[in-house]
């Protein structure tokens, strides 16, 4: 069974790997072969998308507890949320509307059980998540050669956007995977 209707495909990587540096290069090139795609970003801290100044900051710091903001190019919705701790992958794809999505790709989340692609750069002196984390399906990396002996994910280029393109939209067509 589909744990999701439509493919949903992670990268996970310690920060200051290039996580939105990918996906920013990457996007252009799915939507180029006629895929919609959704992102989800996880934050690991306050943040603000309206800025301070303007009318929908300005009422959501007053007191509204969601602000929808829209035009006729795009519409958001904030919405505050006091809870401990942050929401759950599930839980913000139920938020999308993915009968206009073909694929969500979400940078972070790397605690969560779904498929994703480790990006790792062994010069940063991080571990390796795949170690642990058995839903990673595939490594990007700038040095193979620092991966452990006998490493058995399909392995990627971390500088080549074609392999990791092709290996994304083949990803999306089967389905995520899923049998």
């Amino acid at each position: 069974m589909k744990p999701y209707n439509i493919p949903v495909l992670g990268f996970a990587a310690w920060s200051g790997t290039g996580k939105t540096t990918l996906l920013k290069q990457l996007l252009p090139r799915l939507q180029l072969r006629g895929l919609r795609i959704g992102c989800i970003k996880h934050a690991h801290h306050d943040f603000d998308v309206d800025l301070p100044g303007k009318d929908s900051y300005e009422l959501r710091h007053a007191g509204a507890r969601q602000m929808l903001i829209a035009s006729a190019k795009r519409w958001a919705l904030m919405t505050e949320d006091l809870q401990n701790e942050a929401p759950k992958l599930a839980d913000l794809l139920a938020k999308l509307d993915t009968d206009q999505l073909d694929m969500v790709l979400v940078e972070g989340f790397k605690a969560e059980n779904y498929p994703k692609i480790e990006l790792f750069r062994p010069v940063l002196g991080k571990s390796l998540h795949c170690e642990q984390d058995h839903s990673i399906i595939a490594v990007a990396t700038d040095d193979p050669t620092a991966l452990p002996e006998g490493f058995t994910l399909p392995l990627l280029d971390i500088n080549n956007l074609d392999e990791i393109d092709a290996f994304v939209y083949q990803f999306c067509l089967t389905g995520g995977g899923q049998g």
